[in-house]
């Protein structure tokens, strides 16, 4: 992991209360790999995965029934 601070953006369905992540993409366009935590634990672990990874995680979450 970096030690330089990142900038989260939240997914589109955090205000919806439910089980949600945050990525990094600044980081993630300047040093291809994408962080990605859990919105309700800033402080948790950091999970750094590919680009390609990164677009399978939100393909699935967007084909989800909720």
């Amino acid at each position: 992991m970096t030690t330089e601070p990142l900038n989260w953006t939240k997914s589109s369905y955090s205000s919806n209360g439910g089980a949600c992540i945050e990525w990094a993409p600044t980081y993630a366009s300047t040093h291809g790999v994408v962080p990605v935590r859990d919105s309700k634990l800033s402080d948790g672990p950091v999970l750094m995965v590919s680009h390609s990874a990164f677009t399978g995680l939100v393909t699935l979450a967007r084909s989800t029934d909720m």
